[in-house]
């Protein structure tokens, strides 16, 4: 029986999980962000955290222990070196999953798994979006109309015909 037993599978043996772990813990703090499968981000989100946390302690023993388990001494440096002090003032809770939906192929559920300060390459900040304009409501029939303006009556029957031939297409458009 399987009581007690933490962690997933993931359909790999020891070795190449704790090699699946290492290599996207590196990419992760290579790149700010992966997209990857949500059984994996889960997994790996507590590994990277572990190594974000060296990195903010920084030092020689630190600095061992993050190069024996990542294997990669230009992601050390970028973690000591870079991440690590972007960490310094917060305690924990350096990372974040975003769901993105399922594969393609598959349907395995999809998510970005991304260090919590992580801006987009190019989009520094979004840009405004533009304000709509509101087309006007048409007035109900029961409301009494607040405001009269005089009108001429040379125009009245002008706009009463104009108002009566754009009616008409949409009319047969509905048909």
């Amino acid at each position: 029986m399987r009581h007690g037993r933490s962690g997933r599978k993931l359909g790999r043996d020891a070795a190449h999980r704790k090699a699946l772990y290492a290599n996207l813990t590196g990419a992760l703090i290579e790149h700010g962000r992966i997209k990857t499968t949500a059984a994996k981000a889960k997994e790996v989100k507590p590994v990277a955290e572990q190594m974000i946390t060296l990195g903010r302690k920084g030092g020689v023993p630190a600095r061992r222990q993050a190069l024996k388990f990542l294997r990669s001494q230009d992601v050390v440096h970028k973690l000591f070196s870079d991440v690590g002090p972007r960490f310094v003032d917060r305690p924990g809770g350096y990372s974040r999953i975003i769901r993105i939906g399922p594969r393609q192929g598959d349907a395995a559920e999809m998510v970005y798994l991304e260090l919590v300060d992580y801006v987009a390459e190019g989009a520094a900040a979004p840009a405004p979006r533009p304000a709509r304009e509101r087309q006007p409501e048409p007035k109900a029939e029961a409301e009494p109309e607040e405001e009269l303006e005089p009108e001429e009556p040379e125009s009245e029957p002008a706009a009463e015909a104009e108002a009566d031939a754009e009616a008409e297409p949409e009319e047969e458009a509905s048909r």
